[in-house]
């Protein structure tokens, strides 16, 4: 089939409805992307440049009176600011847990929010991303979402902690440079451990990497805990740290880290990055884990970093066909991103069955970002998202790269609201940096005008090749 036949019936869609019940969408506290009792399906994806995209799975009607493993979530219809809360009960097509039970309290219905003012303020000072934090919080806040979610403070990871994946020299030299305050005296050592360019060395470096780490090592625990079915950090999401080495902005892999914490609980761990640049480290943790799949959807392009992630690396030794990687040009848009990519989850959904799932939102492919890659939008983001949450199982969210500080806190602010069940105004409301954000001062971010290298030949190619190998996988 043409995988971007928006209009296609065959069964193969995972838009296609089996049931006339209308779509619930993940929030505990939500019912609200654009449903209505009197719409039915077309059984397309249908991107759009508004504010909403109607995701559909692929999955049979769930008696909800026959299963124990139910789900208690909160309807909520929204008119813009305005909220009404109607409790019922939603069965989970998973079985993921979120306190069950009568005794669940109303707070486990709400998403976790990793934030405290120390992990805004360590963030900030990050050279690559200066007031990124700052910016993306504030926004949030200024749309009322916090009240929406369970503010969990994070907590600083430890030693141990981190060396459940980085080596322990590579550990002790960032603790090190904390204790120093000439850095020039350890110029050759930092080379050797990749903190150069991309990766400069200062004295709060070691801070930073045990607060951004332990964020998410919190929100997986709050997954783990049953505190809720979603958890987000957005001041994680640092994919390219090696085991022994800082590269690409990261310092230590807190993707990695969390997903070592889910896997204490959870078999089988789904990984999907969604940064223009590839996962290579994450990848290179999992390349011969047969627990843990790896779906990276980014550019791959001579000379553009980190050069890996070809269609052909597919793992190895046991972890062979679980990795998945999606290679794109320059150019992609919304209405060929979307399609692409979800069709690829449902495929990895159906063959891997993961019982967890781990997503990096990483917003340099969207337009204007200094990585001047792709065109997307926030409706890209938001639709990806969406699929994904529609599985109602336990889903870390995580940050990663964005560049354009505006426009990441635009789109990390919209995937806040979809995931708390809230369709957010246009108009960014007054706040700190409420300047930023000129001309329009508008939430929605406009597609680029890059020219679109990926042809559709390309990327059906890409696809079948995807899919061929997935219909070979066994998941032991």
């Amino acid at each position: 089939m043409d995988v971007f036949d928006l209009s296609s019936q065959e069964e193969f869609s995972p838009m296609k409805p089996l049931t006339k019940r209308p779509r619930k969408c993940f929030n505990q506290a939500s019912d609200t992307l654009n449903q209505s009792s009197d719409k039915q399906s077309s059984g397309t994806l249908t991107v759009e440049t508004s504010s909403s995209c109607d995701v559909k799975s692929d999955k049979p009607e769930v008696n909800l009176t026959e299963r124990v493993d139910d789900i208690k979530r909160t309807s909520v219809s929204t008119e813009d600011a305005n909220f009404v809360t109607d409790k019922t009960n939603i069965q989970g097509t998973n079985g993921a847990e979120v306190n069950s039970g009568d005794n669940c309290d109303r707070d486990c219905r709400k998403p976790v929010y990793i934030y405290d003012q120390e992990l805004v303020r360590r963030c900030d000072a990050m050279p690559k991303i200066i007031n990124r934090a700052s910016m993306v919080h504030s926004l949030i806040e200024a749309y009322g979402l916090i009240s929406l979610m369970q503010v969990v403070p994070p907590r600083r990871a430890s030693d141990e902690e981190m060396m459940g994946f980085h080596a322990k020299d590579y550990i002790d030299f960032l603790a090190l440079l904390s204790r120093q305050t000439d850095e020039e005296k350890f110029d050759e050592e930092s080379d050797q451990y990749g903190l150069t360019y991309d990766c400069p060395i200062n004295h709060h470096v070691y801070a930073y990497a045990a607060l951004t780490s332990g964020a998410s090592l919190r929100a997986a625990e709050c997954l783990l805990e049953g505190r809720s079915i979603v958890a987000i950090n957005w001041c994680g999401g640092w994919h390219h740290a090696k085991r022994d080495t800082a590269s690409g902005f990261c310092y230590v892999n807190d993707i990695v880290l969390s997903i070592l914490k889910l896997r204490e609980k959870y078999d089988r761990v789904l990984y999907v990055d969604l940064d223009v640049h590839h996962g290579d480290g994450v990848e290179d943790a999992f390349c011969a884990s047969s627990k843990v799949m790896t779906v990276s959807v980014h550019k791959h392009s001579p000379g553009f970093f980190p050069g890996s992630g070809g269609l052909n690396d597919g793992g190895v030794g046991k972890g062979r066909g679980h990795t998945v990687n999606i290679p794109l040009q320059d150019g992609m848009r919304d209405k060929e991103f979307v399609p692409l990519v979800c069709r690829v989850l449902r495929k990895v959904q159906e063959v891997f069955r993961p019982q967890a799932v781990v997503c990096q939102c990483g917003a340099d492919g969207l337009s204007g970002d200094p990585m001047d890659s792709f065109n997307l939008t926030h409706t890209a983001y938001s639709c990806c998202v969406q699929f994904i949450l529609q599985w109602t199982l336990p889903t870390l969210i995580l940050g990663g790269g964005g560049y354009h500080s505006a426009n990441t806190a635009r789109c990390w602010t919209y995937l806040t609201a979809v995931i708390c069940g809230r369709k957010p105004p246009t108009d960014i409301p007054d706040h700190k940096f409420f300047m930023a954000y000129g001309p329009d001062y508008e939430l929605p971010i406009s597609p680029g005008n890059r020219r679109n290298t990926n042809s559709r030949e390309n990327l059906q190619r890409i696809y079948n090749s995807i899919i061929e190998s997935l219909n070979k996988l066994t998941v032991s």
